[in-house]
């Protein structure tokens, strides 16, 4: 298969709508640490915040990596079209699966990310576990986590 100057081009959007999502996920992530520093400053002995700063802490490094990744993408396929511009098609050839290569790192990282952002989610759900315990509700089949055995 020959690659031609409007395969790398198509990647352009994708890489573009990825990196406005994880500006977007970094945006939202600054604001929950700055909440999160005012509530750490208030009662710095409470076990949940600290988790959850190191949690964001771990998000914020993947999320930088991520972009990271992608911007490499993103100037990995510019290579490739002036490569293939310039008639240089196997250098282009392998200059677009580094610019895959880096989109897939990116991709992965984006996937741990929400992985980890799913278990900063589950603390946060754990503080009203007991709340949901005590309280009964038709859609208790669906929702609760044992069966009604123990009563």
């Amino acid at each position: 298969m020959e690659l031609q100057l409007s395969t790398p081009a198509l990647l352009f959007s994708a890489i573009t709508l990825l990196m406005l999502a994880f500006t977007n996920r970094f945006l939202a992530i600054a604001s929950l640490i700055r909440g999160l520093h005012k509530n750490y400053m208030k009662s710095p002995d409470q076990e949940i915040i600290v988790e959850q700063i190191h949690n964001l802490r771990r998000r914020l490094t993947l999320i930088k990596n991520m972009q990271l990744f992608g911007v490499f993408s993103f100037l990995l396929c510019i290579i490739c079209m002036y490569l293939l511009f310039q008639g240089y098609t196997v250098a282009a050839n392998w200059v677009f699966v580094g610019s895959m290569g880096a989109l897939l790192v990116s991709l992965g990282l984006s996937l741990i990310e929400i992985q980890i952002s799913t278990k900063a989610l589950n603390l946060e759900l754990s503080d009203m576990e007991e709340v949901f315990e005590k309280r009964r509700s038709s859609l208790d089949v669906f929702f609760r986590k044992e069966n009604k055995k123990n009563e």
